[in-house]
């Protein structure tokens, strides 16, 4: 039975997406993987270039994905099936191409953690993620903008003669386009896939790519990879090489033998296979290996601690097993950015199934045996000369073009063929994809002038092609918007507050407002940023109040302003008007669980520390918490020094009382690092 490919419809309790916040995302974004490294660190040459290597200054072009909630119904999601007669691979090409499940025919186990519900959670760069399955991360440091977006798919011929799925898309932080080839060969019990990241352009690009895998977490689960040192990073910003498998008195290669949260980013030796697996205490699970290019290989671990545990309940349903994730990617490292020279690309392949070795020597205390087992079987089960020889029968099939759509993503990739010419055999983005948040940059490239449009400027582009139309173009609202963003995505940011303000002089209303909002606090001017925050959260009140055909969205500006003007005004000391501010939204938007953090810390700086705390008392949950917030946990902690000091100054000593007299309840513990 050789590959077929077929649709299906996969039913989940899923909570909806929502719309997009419509503010631009200017701001850095909550840099969870910041790292100061110690001198003493000992980082090799080329990681220590990597490291640093063009970060991102904002997620521009893209909008943050926080419209959804924790209300899950049934939902119906298009699928996409691959099997062969050993192994039945589940794809859900409208959100990321995320593999969701990997069925092992012959001993009817699923490889892979199989989330029960679809429940958004704010760990994606641009908002919105979802755990489980294995999900395709390109982009920058973290989970991709495309992970709750549709991908282009289509099937396509197999070296073998049968069938594979493509699946493709532009990706915009960085403009790349990239493919992803899914097959199973007649009679394999792997999945092999095919990954092509390409450099259309005549710059080098910075590239990041890690492919994610949830495995099932269990206590007798162990992680095994070629290494006997890792890089070890544990959200308190820092890395370093620490010994494997055991650090810091307990053996981490066990994930529920920590506390919290943390990433092992293994130092594989040059030469050795690059493979990881997941084995449970029978030495049954999932391996993964690939071609040399694809060097890293990580495990994340939510770790045993209250923290983790919460996390878990949170991304799924309560009672149902928890998760760690193995990892592979083209660096070291998930800090790490590769350059990829104009006109170059990476290609590799990966193959992933089933594994079983001998339970008592893949968890004895022997390292070494235990990873060699390991290697045994795996050679066993693939040669590493398979891999080769696939990956090598692959590439010719790179460039065939599709037979059959699938799926449609985006069209952003037809928009850069149209600006560019670009000519991508195997990844046709068709004029056909184009859609309205394409078509104003279609009139900029056809005519020279950004349309103006009402009620919002629309969907950003900030790559310097597109910023050089722009400062080619008429004077405009839109036009002048949206250089400004272009602007401050080069750090270009005099620049941008000036095309910023010609667009609030063309009367292009709130936006700009915000923009010139965000610049000041960039510079470290809170009073004036507080300003601006206030006039722009007047203005978006005034266009609400307005009604009209849009009033949908105007409600929902005046929404995202105040939410990120209530802290800025606090920072400034504007406690009342930032109290004023809240008062002025619906009762609806009020009872939102962010909207309810932000009235108790209202409450604490108006010296009504009781009060902040019978908000918290009541209870609320924060839909869009990010990962690694700990806004919860340190607001709990001030409310309760203020209650111990009556009045008084806060002292160490009333620190430590409230830490153990009020300590934080469980249902507020998101904290992925000791206090």
């Amino acid at each position: 039975m050789a590959t077929s490919v077929r649709r299906t419809t996969l039913t989940l309790p899923a909570a909806p997406l929502g719309p997009d916040n419509p503010l631009p995302a200017l701001g850095g974004g909550h840099d969870l993987h910041r790292i100061d490294v110690p001198e003493d660190a000992g980082l090799p040459a080329d990681m220590a270039r990597q490291l640093g290597y063009q970060p991102l200054r904002s997620i521009l072009p893209t909008r943050m994905r926080d419209g959804y909630g924790r209300d899950r119904r049934s939902t119906d999601l298009d699928a996409l099936v691959l099997e062969n007669d050993r192994l039945r691979a589940t794809v859900l090409p409208g959100l990321g191409g995320r593999v969701h499940s990997l069925h092992h025919k012959p001993t009817g186990r699923e490889l892979l953690y199989r989330n029960p519900v679809l429940q958004p959670a704010a760990f994606a760069l641009n908002g919105a993620w979802f755990s489980g399955g294995i999900e395709w991360n390109i982009g920058a440091t973290g989970h991709t903008t495309l992970s709750c977006a549709p991908l282009h798919a289509a099937r396509v011929p197999a070296p073998d003669g049968g069938e594979m799925l493509r699946l493709w898309e532009w990706e915009r932080l960085r403009d790349l386009p990239f493919q992803v080839d899914l097959w199973l060969p007649d009679g394999s019990d792997f999945l092999y896939v095919g990954v092509r990241i390409r450099n259309p352009h005549h710059h080098t690009a910075p590239v990041y790519w890690w492919s994610n895998i949830a495995v099932p977490e269990a206590a007798g689960s162990r992680v095994l990879a070629p290494a006997e040192e890792a890089w070890h990073f544990g959200y308190e910003r820092t890395l370093r090489r620490v010994p494997v498998p055991d650090y810091d008195g307990a053996d981490r290669t066990y994930p529920l033998r920590s506390e919290f949260p943390a990433d092992y980013f293994y130092d594989l030796p040059d030469g050795a296979r690059r493979w990881i697996t997941s084995l449970d205490a029978e030495g049954h699970g999932l391996v993964q290996t690939s071609t040399d290019t694809l060097r890293g290989r990580k495990l994340f671990l939510w770790g045993a601690g209250r923290a983790g545990r919460r996390w878990q309940r949170w991304l799924t349903e309560p009672g149902t097993g928890g998760y760690a994730e193995i990892q592979a990617g083209l660096a070291r490292t998930q800090l790490e950015h590769l350059p990829l020279d104009g006109g170059a690309e990476f290609s590799w392949l990966e193959a992933y199934g089933p594994l079983t070795a001998d339970p008592a020597t893949v968890h004895g205390t022997d390292w070494a045996a235990a990873r060699g087992e390991v290697a045994d079987r795996l050679e066993a089960a693939l040669p590493r000369a398979d891999v080769d020889a696939a990956y090598a029968a692959w590439l010719p099939y790179a460039d065939r073009e599709p037979k059959e759509s699938l799926a449609t993503g985006s069209g952003w990739g037809a928009l850069e063929v149209a600006r560019a010419g670009l000519d991508l055999p195997g990844t046709p983005f068709d004029a056909a994809t184009l859609g309205p948040e394409q078509e104003p940059w279609l009139t900029l490239l056809r005519t020279g002038t950004l349309p103006a449009e009402d009620p919002l400027p629309g969907a950003a582009l900030t790559a310097p092609a597109w910023r050089d139309l722009l400062e080619c173009a008429p004077s405009g609202p839109a036009t002048d918007y949206h250089l400004g963003l272009a602007q401050w995505q080069a750090g270009d940011r005099a620049q941008a507050v000036r095309s910023w303000e010609r667009a609030l002089a063309h009367g292009a209303g709130a936006l700009p407002l915000y923009c010139l909002a965000v610049a000041e606090s960039a510079a470290d001017e809170p009073d004036r940023a507080a300003d601006r925050y206030a006039e722009a959260a007047a203005a978006a009140a005034r266009a609400a109040a307005a009604g009209g055909p849009h009033a949908r969205v105007r409600h929902a500006v005046r929404t995202a302003l105040a939410r990120e003007a209530a802290p800025a005004l606090l920072a400034a000391g504007r406690t009342e008007a930032a109290d004023a501010l809240l008062a002025g939204l619906p009762r609806a938007e009020l009872d939102r669980g962010c909207f309810r953090l932000l009235t108790a810390r209202v409450r604490l700086a108006q010296g009504r520390p009781a009060a902040a705390r019978e908000i918290f008392d009541a209870g609320f949950e924060i839909a869009d918490l990010r990962e690694g917030d700990e806004t919860l946990g340190d607001t709990w902690y001030a409310i309760a020094e203020r209650l111990l000091a009556d009045g008084g100054p806060v002292t160490d000593t009333i620190r430590a009382r409230a830490r153990t007299e009020h300590p934080l309840p469980e249902r507020y513990e998101y904290r992925m690092r000791p206090a």
